[in-house]
């Protein structure tokens, strides 16, 4: 069951080159519909889950219909945090989560335009990045101190906001937004400021993160927190129910703590271990969290979470055609942020899968082979 009338498809496209026209709605779908025809699989689009009734281990569609369940998935995803600020709900003002919301803002980005991104993180870049290419006159505000501030270091941040201000981006940091003028016909005409400033506006890119859809397992009575909560097998609380993806808060066998994680990886993942439970085999989820984001010609790809690091060693430079920041606890190799340099990507995924403790001089030194530090060879 789905609610959108789509049969599942990508997303990170939707920011990207279905923003932009560049490929069209049928190379989205995962599978042709075809496929879960032939498989004997029902697919229920545009059907909304109301309600989940354990003690009957029953569902509630919105049409009106029932449906009985021996096992439950739900990969309920995630919604859009909206921004709460005077004008908020005005003409031109979109949010980026769908097919349909990409085609709304892909009909609005016109050469000439000027759009204002809001927040500054992967997807507000990369619409900058895909509205610059059509020749759209754009502005990114972000409220902290740099770009991709929660989920990247200093290096990385810097590299991309000169990216973006060199391709006529106009990038202003450390800016709150406050709200959103009026113009004519109720349309948006531009994004007010915390200092009393404002940025003119044809259209507003409202990107300030997402919040679990954790509202139909709350309403089962399942445990949440951040995310439905499910242990290194997917299962929640109830064993006939499991959930994955973006709307969970898992046990990896990898941290110590308990994650969420917004990631397409992290949701295949657990897809393959949900899939391996229901069929009786005991295949924990303990895959090492990666990401990537393309903006421009740069393809960015990053593995583990740097977050508590307490060394960051730079392979490379940022005027090379590729670096590479390797992210440190304790000498250990937690996590790799990787500009266009994907061998330090991979291997940077081995490091973090392996928790290898490595001479941040090697790391760092160009003549040492990165496929080296693989090995084991050099480690000191």
């Amino acid at each position: 069951m789905g609610n959108e009338p789509h049969p599942p498809y990508q997303r990170p496209p939707l920011s990207k080159n279905y923003l932009t026209g560049d490929v069209d709605q049928e190379s989205l779908y995962l599978k042709p519909r075809s496929v879960y025809e032939n498989a004997g699989h029902q697919l229920r689009l545009g059907v909304r889950v109301e309600q989940i009734d354990r003690d009957s281990s029953t569902i509630s569609l919105s049409d009106q219909s029932r449906l009985q369940y021996d096992r439950l998935v739900l990969a309920t995803g995630s919604h859009l945090r909206h921004l709460n600020a005077p004008g908020a709900d005005l003409n031109g003002i979109h949010y980026l989560h769908d097919i349909a919301d990409s085609e709304v803002l892909r009909e609005q980005l016109v050469a000439g335009k000027r759009l204002v991104v809001v927040g500054g993180g992967y997807i507000g870049l990369e619409v900058a990045a895909s509205a610059n290419k059509k020749g759209v006159n754009v502005t990114v505000l972000e409220a902290a101190e740099r770009l991709m501030q929660r989920v990247t270091g200093p290096e990385i941040s810097a590299f991309f906001y000169d990216k973006h201000r060199g391709a006529g981006v106009d990038v202003r940091l450390n800016t709150a937004v406050t709200g959103f003028e009026e113009g004519d016909q109720g349309h948006v005409a531009g994004v007010t400021l915390a200092d009393g400033g404002t940025v003119p506006a044809d259209i507003v890119l409202v990107s300030i993160g997402v919040i679990p859809e954790t509202a139909l397992a709350k309403g089962a009575g399942l445990p949440c927190d951040n995310g439905i909560i499910v242990d290194e097998f997917t299962r929640t609380e109830d064993p006939a129910i499991l959930a994955i993806g973006d709307c969970t808060r898992h046990r990896n066998l990898f941290f110590e703590k308990m994650q969420r994680l917004e990631s397409v990886a992290n949701a295949v993942d657990q897809a393959r271990t949900a899939a391996a439970t229901l069929m009786g085999e005991e295949k924990p989820y303990d895959s090492v969290p990666w990401f990537w984001s393309n903006q421009y010609d740069v393809r960015l790809q990053m593995v583990g979470l740097s977050q508590n690091h307490d060394q960051r060693v730079v392979r490379g430079s940022p005027e090379d055609k590729g670096f590479a920041v390797f992210y440190l606890r304790e000498g250990c190799v937690i996590a790799v942020d990787a500009v266009n340099l994907p061998l330090a990507f991979l291997v940077g995924k081995t490091l973090v899968q392996q928790r290898r403790t490595i001479n941040p001089e090697l790391l760092e030194d160009p003549d040492t082979e990165l496929k080296s530090l693989v090995n084991g060879r050099l480690q000191s």
